[in-house]
């Protein structure tokens, strides 16, 4: 459905950034990119959705093809119009406009005006809070509902593919789980593909069908989600559940991290 084929993406034609990324999203899977901070996972999302344009940067080689048809050339509202929806880091919610506003501004491209209202129910059905704070002004809601509002205008597009950069980020443990709850049975009942962006790599390997590890603009390692959730490397390094033992020395655990695989 997705395929990224060895792409570069340089900003303001001298800073490269992403480095021969090569990557696939199937038709109605849950595809997660996982990696620190600064790794390179949100250039990504940016280069499949034609945002890059807006921060001057652009897909310098390789191509990007969704259903065959290469898109890295596209504009951001024409790549929307094929489906492809990015809800953006930050809980970016029109904080003057209600909740509901907010909601039908994702369906904006949308002409099946009676579908759209039958897909607010939709997103009041995944998120009874939402329904309460319909008539709420936007920018008051707490940072957990603003998350909700942010994947629900993103319900609100009718997308074929979803993309979600960092939805746990600054959430306490139980809402992310109830969140992550919601995009499971999203994916499972609408049929969506997602691609999700993240570094709590425990919460979005127990959803994912399959996971790339990204480290400096690079793909480093890939495989099931069950392989990525068995393997040393991603325990040790990014799950916090060493396979030194308690006791090593800062020397010896200074050694062992230069044995990560890919380095």
């Amino acid at each position: 459905m997705l395929k990224l084929n060895n792409i570069e993406v340089t900003y303001l034609n001298v800073i490269r950034v992403l480095h021969g990324v090569s990557l696939g999203v199937e038709d109605g899977a849950i595809v997660t990119l996982l990696g620190a901070n600064g790794a390179g996972k949100s250039t990504t999302l940016k280069a499949i959705s034609g945002l890059l344009h807006v921060e001057e940067g652009e897909v310098t080689d390789g191509s990007i093809l969704w259903n065959d048809d290469r898109i890295d050339r596209k504009g951001a509202e024409e790549i929307g119009k094929l489906g492809i929806i990015q809800a953006l880091e930050g809980r970016r919610v029109f904080g003057h406009l209600t909740a509901e506003e907010n909601l039908t501004v994702g369906a904006f491209q949308r002409r099946d005006r009676s579908a759209v209202k039958s897909d607010l129910e939709m997103v009041y059905h995944y998120f009874p809070r939402l329904r309460d704070l319909r008539r709420n002004t936007a920018g008051y809601l707490s940072g957990g509902e603003q998350q909700m509002l942010v994947i629900g205008r993103a319900m609100m597009a009718a997308p074929k593919l979803m993309m979600l950069d960092e939805p746990s980020l600054g959430l306490a443990p139980l809402l992310v789980e109830e969140i992550y709850d919601i995009i499971n049975r999203f994916n499972m009942e609408q049929k969506t593909s997602v691609l999700l962006v993240e570094q709590n790599v425990r919460i979005a390997l127990s959803i994912a069908h399959y996971g790339y590890v990204m480290e400096n603009g690079r793909i480093v390692l890939d495989g099931s989600a069950d392989f990525l959730k068995n393997n040393e490397d991603i325990k040790e390094f990014y799950m916090g559940l060493s396979a030194m033992g308690a006791k090593k020395s800062y020397r010896e655990v200074k050694h062992y991290k230069r044995r990560k695989r890919w380095l």
